[in-house]
């Protein structure tokens, strides 16, 4: 009798701002998938968006493609899908329309905020930690260090610009939105069409490392 492998699927992981790939290191996947970390590229200038997911996307191929992305990483592999073929679009602690942006980044866009965000308060570790996954990981500032290595003012401010400015106005149906009702960076009051976990922060992809190793198999693979 032959025996009938498991479908091969091609796994592009993409950290939220200013963090690296480390952030995955406790998602566990089964030995048909093929695991590959995005890590962020500096932009060049002031780069429009879809030239720079462009340039991310030539680092993508293979069949069966799974895009994951957490924070402002969500924003850039939704980006990424709109000009590769993928199978699915998975997003952690982020948003995928513009609407479900907080009140206050749509103001910050407004006055175009980014211009004059105060990065050198960045450079602060702690600030940088805080104003990335939230005030809730204060009190584990140091177990969250390795994983915020892009400190450069040009990215951050890029970042900051590129995040309040999105448009986008629907997702398709082959996208999974996983997020937290303790998300204090995107406030869940703000997010439609969801998995929810509760009590889960903006750092759930640490903190709920367990909940995405027993459920991301079936949403990945899943019709």
């Amino acid at each position: 009798m032959s025996v009938i492998k498991n479908k091969t699927y091609n796994i592009y992981m993409m950290p939220g701002m200013a963090a690296n790939s480390l952030i995955f290191e406790r998602i566990k996947f089964p030995e048909n998938y093929i695991i590959n970390y995005l890590e962020w590229l500096m932009p060049i200038g002031d780069e429009e968006l879809s030239d720079y997911v462009e340039r991310l996307s030539k680092s993508i191929n293979g069949d069966n493609i799974v895009l994951i992305g957490v924070s402002f990483g969500g924003i850039i592999v939704q980006e990424i899908a709109k000009i590769i073929k993928v199978h699915k679009i998975v997003i952690i602690s982020s948003v995928k329309k513009s609407n479900e942006l907080p009140f206050l980044m749509h103001l910050g866009k407004n006055i175009n905020a980014h211009r004059f965000f105060p990065v050198n308060w960045l450079e602060s570790f702690e600030s940088l930690a805080v104003f990335v996954f939230g005030p809730s990981i204060k009190k584990k500032i140091d177990l969250y260090r390795k994983y915020l290595s892009i400190r450069d003012k040009n990215y951050l401010r890029w970042s900051i610009k590129n995040i309040t400015e999105w448009k986008n106005f629907e997702f398709p149906k082959n996208l999974i939105h996983v997020h937290g009702t303790h998300d204090l960076v995107f406030p869940s009051i703000y997010i439609k069409n969801a998995i929810f976990i509760p009590r889960a922060t903006h750092a759930m992809i640490l903190s709920h490392s367990q909940w995405f190793n027993d459920n991301l198999k079936n949403l990945i693979e899943k019709d």
